[in-house]
């Protein structure tokens, strides 16, 4: 069974910023924590980006995104969304 995760992605972006979310977004994909990622408007500030993980993996899925964001310094370009 799979779940649904979404992640919250400001669209005004610096080259480092959108570097560093294509990089987190590729590593979601190489460490098999999802196949596709979907990319959706929010609002004029937001896409709303959205993949399905297996059943089980959700803390630990957390957990990468949590850390990367942290080790990047994206806390205010993309957030999990609940």
């Amino acid at each position: 069974m799979e779940k649904g995760m979404k992640l919250k992605v400001r669209k005004e972006l610096d080259g480092r910023q959108q570097s560093n979310i294509i990089k987190l977004k590729g590593s979601l994909i190489s460490k098999g924590y999802t196949e596709i990622i979907h990319i959706l408007d929010q609002d004029e500030e937001f896409h709303i980006n959205s993949f399905d993980i297996e059943s089980g993996t959700d803390s630990e899925v957390r957990e990468f995104i949590t850390a990367f964001i942290a080790r990047e310094q994206l806390e205010d370009s993309i957030s999990i969304f609940s």
